[in-house]
């Protein structure tokens, strides 16, 4: 068996726009959601974003649009926001055929790196849907707690999505951040 391509991280650019919303509504919403595990179409319909809110993301300022490419192709995508002493780690996209193949995770590892890199963040934050239980599972693997914290969904407003239930809410997730030192062993995030 051959060994898959190594993933290349760059930043989105505006010309990215169109492949961005693309990526992000396969993996969320849909039939083609379905193939992965990310799939929010039994909670959702309607859409998941659009190309005015990830143009939003790409001007605001402390914020990066992340993208993974694999042989010239778009695989993963996620926005990175710095707020105060930590990064915000939010719109998180897999295609679903590359998903449980590792992509997801070396994407989130690449995104917490840039958020101490450049803004020497603490810590991650995000929300997940807490009805999202194996998706809250799987950030917990990889360090995420909750924090007990929870904003509310932005019933009403259709640009993400059409609720098909009546109790879905936010549940914020926090990771210490740390730095990676010289001898290859971890230590704690300077500020």
């Amino acid at each position: 068996m051959t060994e898959p391509e190594p993933l290349r991280f760059r930043t989105a650019v505006a010309a990215d726009i169109a492949a961005v919303v693309a990526l992000v509504e396969s993996a969320y919403r849909g039939n083609s959601g379905r193939r992965g595990w990310t799939t929010e179409s039994d909670l959702l319909d309607g859409q998941r974003t659009d190309a005015a809110e990830v143009a939003e993301l790409l001007a605001k300022p402390d914020s990066v649009l992340l993208l993974a490419e694999r042989a010239g192709n778009l695989v993963a995508s996620c926005h990175v926001e710095r707020e105060g002493e930590a990064g915000y780690f939010g719109m998180f996209a897999v295609d679903p055929a590359q998903q449980a193949h590792g992509v997801g995770r070396a994407m989130l590892e690449h995104a917490e790196q840039l958020a101490l890199a450049r803004w020497h963040c603490r810590a991650m934050v995000m929300t997940v849907i807490v009805q999202r239980a194996e998706l809250v599972a799987w950030y917990g693997r990889r360090g995420y707690r909750p924090t007990g914290e929870y904003r509310p969904f932005p019933y009403g407003d259709v640009r993400f999505g059409v609720p098909r239930r009546a109790d879905l809410r936010f549940a914020v997730l926090r990771k210490p951040l740390v730095a990676v030192a010289t001898s290859g062993t971890r230590t704690p995030a300077m500020p």
